[in-house]
């Protein structure tokens, strides 16, 4: 472990100041008590359905507080700034809620939140990592997605798995802005979509999603960058064509299709060599591939990444 002395410190080894200014309301907020704050009523029974799976791709890293996972969260639909989603997501019907799944498949079909519920559920550890130079380390659970992309059965011109989130203005105040274009939407090569890492995340800290970390189905891509890690899923469809992506729509010379993490690309207006993992105050080096390597490099073998991006 890299033990950083006060000498050796910068002010970018601090705390975000969102953070800091947030500290007293994160340490008075209990699980329970947090969850009930930010809903009511039989939207808060929903945040606090206990889930439980089989334990896979573990890591004995020291997990963030969950107090932070659910206060500090990049989720526009709901505001730009890192503490809205909290404040507002509260206002979002998350049931009845189902996922429709479409295009080159020989069986499309729409599928309920609650049948995937009732599946074989994983638990998994992993590291998110934001191009802002953030990062977290979270206990999600869900079911690979892999295994979602099969009910469908794309057929064999199925190249890309495209996502489309929830936009629904009258509950998220976001989506009224035009800030970027809506609703959100994100993409995979199918390669990535069935790797064993790609996840549809239903749960964190053992009890359903929060309505602000996207409720109440997620991707989690852990070794890309968090955008690309879409919430609140209603549509996969299956493309021979690399579908759009909305933050490539929005500023393409910024972010790429692929957005892999790689501390050698950096973004054009701050460098990607290191990250702060929340919480902590000093920096670290980022890992290729967000320390996935060995579960995802074959996968771009031949590649340009500083080309693709």
């Amino acid at each position: 472990m890299l033990i950083r002395h006060a000498p050796d410190l910068t002010e970018n080894d601090v705390t975000p100041k969102e953070t800091y200014l947030r500290r007293r309301e994160i340490m008075a907020m209990g699980i329970g008590a947090g969850l009930s704050a930010l809903a009511g009523g039989a939207q808060a029974a929903q945040l606090t359905g206990k889930l439980s799976g089989k334990k896979t791709f573990w890591t004995n890293e020291a997990q963030t507080p969950r107090e932070a996972v659910t206060t500090y969260n990049n989720f526009y639909e709901f505001g730009t700034d890192k503490s809205e989603p909290a404040k507002y997501a509260a206002a979002l019907t998350t049931r009845p809620w189902t996922i429709k799944l479409d295009g080159k498949a020989a069986k499309p079909q729409t599928v309920d939140i609650e049948t995937l519920l009732k599946g074989a559920l994983e638990e998994r550890i992993y590291r998110l990592r934001c191009v802002e130079g953030w990062s977290m380390v979270i206990p999600w659970i869900g079911i690979p997605l892999a295994d979602v992309i099969k009910r469908a059965e794309p057929t064999a011109d199925a190249k890309y798995v495209a996502f489309e989130s929830l936009a629904r203005p009258k509950e998220m105040r976001g989506v009224r802005s035009p800030v970027l274009h809506w609703p959100y939407v994100e993409g995979l090569r199918i390669d990535e979509a069935m790797n064993s890492l790609a996840f549809l995340a239903v749960g964190l800290y053992g009890d359903l999603l929060p309505n602000q970390n996207g409720a109440p189905i997620r991707l989690v891509v852990p070794w890309k960058y968090g955008f690309k890690s879409i919430k609140s899923i209603v549509r996969i469809s299956f493309t021979n064509k690399q579908p759009s992506t909305s933050w490539n729509l929005s500023a393409p010379d910024e972010y790429g299709f692929y957005s892999n993490v790689n501390p050698t690309v950096d973004h054009p207006r701050w460098s990607q060599a290191t990250e702060r993992r929340i919480g902590e105050f000093r920096r670290r080096d980022t890992l290729m591939f967000n320390g996935y390597g060995d579960n995802v490099a074959h996968l771009y073998k031949g590649m340009d990444l500083q080309k693709y991006y």
